[in-house]
Protein backbone atom coordinates (compact mmCIF):
# COMPACT_ATOMS: atom_id res chain seq x y z
CA UNK A 1 0.00 0.00 0.00
CA UNK A 2 1.80 3.09 -1.19
CA UNK A 3 1.36 6.51 0.38
CA UNK A 4 -0.73 7.61 -2.60
CA UNK A 5 -2.99 4.58 -2.23
CA UNK A 6 -3.41 5.27 1.47
CA UNK A 7 -4.33 8.87 0.74
CA UNK A 8 -6.85 7.76 -1.88
CA UNK A 9 -8.43 5.38 0.61
CA UNK A 10 -8.78 8.17 3.14
CA UNK A 11 -10.91 10.27 0.79
CA UNK A 12 -14.74 10.15 1.00
CA UNK A 13 -14.94 9.10 -2.66
CA UNK A 14 -13.06 5.90 -1.88
CA UNK A 15 -15.84 4.44 0.28
CA UNK A 16 -17.80 1.96 -1.82
CA UNK A 17 -21.36 0.92 -1.18
CA UNK A 18 -22.36 -2.50 0.10
CA UNK A 19 -23.29 -4.81 -2.79
CA UNK A 20 -26.61 -6.62 -2.63
CA UNK A 21 -27.36 -10.22 -3.37
CA UNK A 22 -29.64 -13.13 -2.58
CA UNK A 23 -29.21 -16.55 -1.11
CA UNK A 24 -26.38 -18.28 0.69
CA UNK A 25 -24.64 -21.59 0.37
CA UNK A 26 -23.16 -24.03 2.84
CA UNK A 27 -20.24 -26.03 1.56
CA UNK A 28 -18.72 -29.19 2.96
CA UNK A 29 -15.54 -27.30 3.88
CA UNK A 30 -17.49 -25.41 6.56
CA UNK A 31 -17.32 -22.08 4.74
CA UNK A 32 -20.47 -20.05 4.21
CA UNK A 33 -20.69 -17.38 1.54
CA UNK A 34 -22.95 -14.64 2.80
CA UNK A 35 -25.56 -12.87 0.65
CA UNK A 36 -23.98 -10.39 -1.74
CA UNK A 37 -20.42 -11.10 -0.65
CA UNK A 38 -17.82 -13.43 -2.07
CA UNK A 39 -14.03 -13.55 -2.34
CA UNK A 40 -12.89 -10.95 -4.87
CA UNK A 41 -10.36 -13.09 -6.66
CA UNK A 42 -9.84 -16.71 -7.61
CA UNK A 43 -6.24 -16.33 -6.53
CA UNK A 44 -5.57 -17.80 -3.09
CA UNK A 45 -3.60 -15.92 -0.47
CA UNK A 46 -3.80 -18.78 2.06
CA UNK A 47 -3.89 -22.52 1.38
CA UNK A 48 -4.11 -24.92 4.31
CA UNK A 49 -3.80 -28.58 3.40
CA UNK A 50 -4.12 -31.54 5.77
CA UNK A 51 -3.14 -29.48 8.80
CA UNK A 52 -3.19 -31.11 12.22
CA UNK A 53 -1.87 -29.70 15.48
CA UNK A 54 -1.08 -31.67 18.61
CA UNK A 55 0.32 -30.69 21.98
CA UNK A 56 1.97 -32.95 24.53
CA UNK A 57 0.64 -32.43 28.05
CA UNK A 58 2.49 -34.81 30.30
CA UNK A 59 1.78 -38.28 29.00
CA UNK A 60 -1.32 -37.13 27.11
CA UNK A 61 -1.47 -35.97 23.49
CA UNK A 62 -4.05 -33.22 22.92
CA UNK A 63 -5.25 -32.86 19.34
CA UNK A 64 -6.20 -29.24 18.67
CA UNK A 65 -6.64 -29.29 14.88
CA UNK A 66 -7.61 -32.32 12.81
CA UNK A 67 -6.68 -32.65 9.12
CA UNK A 68 -7.94 -29.19 8.10
CA UNK A 69 -8.23 -28.02 4.49
CA UNK A 70 -8.92 -24.35 3.90
CA UNK A 71 -8.48 -21.87 1.05
CA UNK A 72 -8.73 -18.11 1.56
CA UNK A 73 -8.90 -15.94 -1.52
CA UNK A 74 -7.07 -12.68 -2.11
CA UNK A 75 -9.16 -9.68 -1.05
CA UNK A 76 -11.50 -11.78 1.08
CA UNK A 77 -12.55 -10.90 4.63
CA UNK A 78 -13.07 -14.21 6.43
CA UNK A 79 -14.10 -15.10 9.97
CA UNK A 80 -13.28 -18.09 12.16
CA UNK A 81 -16.03 -18.81 14.69
CA UNK A 82 -16.72 -21.60 17.14
CA UNK A 83 -16.83 -22.42 20.85
CA UNK A 84 -13.87 -21.84 23.13
CA UNK A 85 -11.27 -24.55 22.63
CA UNK A 86 -12.34 -25.29 19.06
CA UNK A 87 -8.91 -24.38 17.63
CA UNK A 88 -9.68 -20.95 16.16
CA UNK A 89 -6.73 -19.07 17.64
CA UNK A 90 -4.37 -21.97 16.96
CA UNK A 91 -5.38 -21.96 13.29
CA UNK A 92 -5.01 -18.17 13.12
CA UNK A 93 -1.52 -18.37 14.62
CA UNK A 94 -0.51 -21.06 12.11
CA UNK A 95 -1.80 -18.99 9.18
CA UNK A 96 0.13 -15.96 10.50
CA UNK A 97 3.35 -17.94 10.89
CA UNK A 98 3.40 -17.59 14.68
CA UNK A 99 3.07 -21.34 15.12
CA UNK A 100 3.66 -24.43 13.00
CA UNK A 101 1.41 -27.45 12.45
CA UNK A 102 2.31 -30.93 13.60
CA UNK A 103 1.58 -32.11 10.06
CA UNK A 104 0.30 -30.67 6.81
CA UNK A 105 1.22 -27.61 4.74
CA UNK A 106 0.37 -23.93 5.08
CA UNK A 107 1.11 -21.83 2.01
CA UNK A 108 0.69 -18.05 2.19
CA UNK A 109 1.41 -16.09 -0.96
CA UNK A 110 3.33 -19.06 -2.36
CA UNK A 111 5.52 -19.56 0.74
CA UNK A 112 5.27 -22.85 2.65
CA UNK A 113 5.55 -21.50 6.20
CA UNK A 114 6.36 -24.75 8.07
CA UNK A 115 9.45 -25.16 5.89
CA UNK A 116 10.96 -21.89 7.17
CA UNK A 117 13.20 -21.60 10.20
CA UNK A 118 11.91 -19.57 13.14
CA UNK A 119 14.10 -16.61 12.16
CA UNK A 120 12.97 -16.74 8.53
CA UNK A 121 9.30 -16.92 9.59
CA UNK A 122 9.81 -13.83 11.77
CA UNK A 123 11.37 -12.03 8.82
CA UNK A 124 8.49 -13.15 6.61
CA UNK A 125 5.85 -11.97 9.12
CA UNK A 126 7.40 -8.50 9.31
CA UNK A 127 6.88 -8.02 5.57
CA UNK A 128 3.64 -9.90 4.95
CA UNK A 129 1.36 -9.86 7.99
CA UNK A 130 -0.39 -7.11 9.95
CA UNK A 131 -1.67 -8.00 13.44
CA UNK A 132 -4.74 -6.66 15.23
CA UNK A 133 -5.42 -7.71 18.84
CA UNK A 134 -8.42 -7.56 21.14
CA UNK A 135 -6.53 -5.49 23.72
CA UNK A 136 -5.00 -3.09 21.14
CA UNK A 137 -1.41 -3.54 22.45
CA UNK A 138 -0.54 0.14 22.14
CA UNK A 139 2.45 1.61 23.96
CA UNK A 140 0.98 3.99 26.57
CA UNK A 141 4.03 6.28 26.57
CA UNK A 142 3.84 6.85 22.79
CA UNK A 143 1.43 9.03 20.85
CA UNK A 144 -0.94 7.56 18.26
CA UNK A 145 1.48 8.66 15.53
CA UNK A 146 4.46 7.05 17.27
CA UNK A 147 2.53 3.81 17.88
CA UNK A 148 1.58 3.56 14.21
CA UNK A 149 5.15 4.22 13.07
CA UNK A 150 6.67 1.55 15.34
CA UNK A 151 6.83 -1.26 12.71
CA UNK A 152 8.74 1.06 10.37
CA UNK A 153 11.62 1.30 12.84
CA UNK A 154 12.72 -2.07 11.47
CA UNK A 155 13.03 -0.61 7.97
CA UNK A 156 15.57 1.71 6.39
CA UNK A 157 13.04 4.49 5.82
CA UNK A 158 14.16 7.96 6.98
CA UNK A 159 12.30 9.32 10.00
CA UNK A 160 10.48 11.92 7.86
CA UNK A 161 9.11 9.17 5.60
CA UNK A 162 8.06 7.07 8.60
CA UNK A 163 6.17 10.03 10.05
CA UNK A 164 4.51 10.85 6.74
CA UNK A 165 3.31 7.28 6.23
CA UNK A 166 2.06 7.08 9.82
CA UNK A 167 0.08 10.31 9.40
CA UNK A 168 -1.46 8.99 6.18
CA UNK A 169 -2.40 5.69 7.83
CA UNK A 170 -4.10 7.57 10.67
CA UNK A 171 -6.05 9.62 8.13
CA UNK A 172 -7.22 6.40 6.47
CA UNK A 173 -8.71 5.17 9.76
CA UNK A 174 -10.26 8.57 10.46
CA UNK A 175 -7.87 9.71 13.19
CA UNK A 176 -5.70 12.28 11.46
CA UNK A 177 -6.67 14.80 14.14
CA UNK A 178 -5.62 12.46 16.96
CA UNK A 179 -2.01 11.92 15.87
CA UNK A 180 -0.52 13.56 18.96
CA UNK A 181 -2.91 12.00 21.48
CA UNK A 182 -1.80 9.26 23.85
CA UNK A 183 -3.78 6.00 24.20
CA UNK A 184 -5.34 7.08 27.52
CA UNK A 185 -6.73 10.13 25.70
CA UNK A 186 -8.58 7.96 23.16
CA UNK A 187 -11.75 5.88 23.31
CA UNK A 188 -11.58 2.12 22.92
CA UNK A 189 -12.78 2.35 19.34
CA UNK A 190 -10.16 4.97 18.54
CA UNK A 191 -7.43 2.83 20.11
CA UNK A 192 -8.42 -0.09 17.91
CA UNK A 193 -8.37 2.11 14.83
CA UNK A 194 -4.84 3.24 15.78
CA UNK A 195 -3.95 -0.46 16.02
CA UNK A 196 -5.39 -1.04 12.54
CA UNK A 197 -3.34 1.87 11.17
CA UNK A 198 -0.27 0.24 12.72
CA UNK A 199 -1.21 -3.09 11.11
CA UNK A 200 -1.38 -1.63 7.58
CA UNK A 201 1.65 0.67 7.76
CA UNK A 202 4.02 -1.93 6.24
CA UNK A 203 1.61 -2.74 3.39
CA UNK A 204 0.98 -6.40 4.38
CA UNK A 205 -1.00 -8.65 2.06
CA UNK A 206 -2.51 -10.51 5.02
CA UNK A 207 -4.14 -9.01 8.12
CA UNK A 208 -4.97 -11.30 11.03
CA UNK A 209 -7.26 -10.12 13.80
CA UNK A 210 -7.92 -11.89 17.11
CA UNK A 211 -11.28 -10.76 18.52
CA UNK A 212 -10.91 -7.23 17.06
CA UNK A 213 -14.30 -6.12 18.44
CA UNK A 214 -14.18 -8.02 21.74
CA UNK A 215 -13.51 -4.99 23.96
CA UNK A 216 -15.68 -2.49 22.06
CA UNK A 217 -19.24 -1.18 22.33
CA UNK A 218 -21.55 -1.94 19.40
CA UNK A 219 -21.07 1.37 17.59
CA UNK A 220 -17.27 1.26 17.86
CA UNK A 221 -17.27 -2.41 16.84
CA UNK A 222 -19.31 -1.64 13.73
CA UNK A 223 -16.90 1.16 12.79
CA UNK A 224 -13.95 -1.23 13.09
CA UNK A 225 -15.72 -3.88 11.00
CA UNK A 226 -16.51 -1.28 8.33
CA UNK A 227 -12.86 -0.30 8.24
CA UNK A 228 -11.72 -3.91 7.84
CA UNK A 229 -14.26 -4.32 5.06
CA UNK A 230 -12.81 -1.28 3.27
CA UNK A 231 -9.31 -2.72 3.49
CA UNK A 232 -10.54 -5.80 1.64
CA UNK A 233 -12.70 -4.04 -0.96
CA UNK A 234 -10.58 -0.95 -1.64
CA UNK A 235 -7.08 -2.38 -1.28
CA UNK A 236 -7.50 -6.11 -1.89
CA UNK A 237 -6.12 -6.95 1.56
CA UNK A 238 -6.93 -10.40 2.88
CA UNK A 239 -8.37 -10.31 6.40
CA UNK A 240 -8.74 -13.37 8.64
CA UNK A 241 -10.31 -12.82 12.04
CA UNK A 242 -11.20 -14.94 15.04
CA UNK A 243 -14.41 -13.69 16.59
CA UNK A 244 -17.32 -14.54 18.88
CA UNK A 245 -19.19 -11.46 17.62
CA UNK A 246 -22.19 -12.54 15.47
CA UNK A 247 -22.15 -9.14 13.73
CA UNK A 248 -18.53 -9.71 12.69
CA UNK A 249 -19.42 -13.15 11.35
CA UNK A 250 -22.33 -11.74 9.35
CA UNK A 251 -20.20 -8.99 7.81
CA UNK A 252 -17.45 -11.40 6.75
CA UNK A 253 -17.42 -12.50 3.13
CA UNK A 254 -16.91 -16.10 4.25
CA UNK A 255 -17.59 -17.65 7.64
CA UNK A 256 -15.74 -20.78 8.81
CA UNK A 257 -17.11 -22.64 11.82
CA UNK A 258 -14.81 -24.85 13.86
CA UNK A 259 -15.71 -27.36 16.51
CA UNK A 260 -13.27 -29.65 18.32
CA UNK A 261 -10.52 -28.86 15.83
CA UNK A 262 -12.53 -29.56 12.67
CA UNK A 263 -14.44 -27.44 10.18
CA UNK A 264 -18.14 -28.19 10.47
Amino acid sequence: MSTNELEAAGSPQATSSQPKGNGSSLQQTGRRELPGRSPQSGQATVEVRGVSKQYQRGSKVVEVLKDLNLTIGTGSCEALMGPSGSGKSTLLNIIAGLDTPTSGSVTVRGVNLPSLSEDKRAEWRASNVGFIFQTFNLMPVLTALENVALPLLLTKLPSADRERRAKTALEVVGLGDRANHYPNELSGGQEQRVAIARAIITDPALIVADEPTGDLDRQSADEVLELLDRLCKDFGKTVVMVTHDPAAGERASVLHRLDKGALV
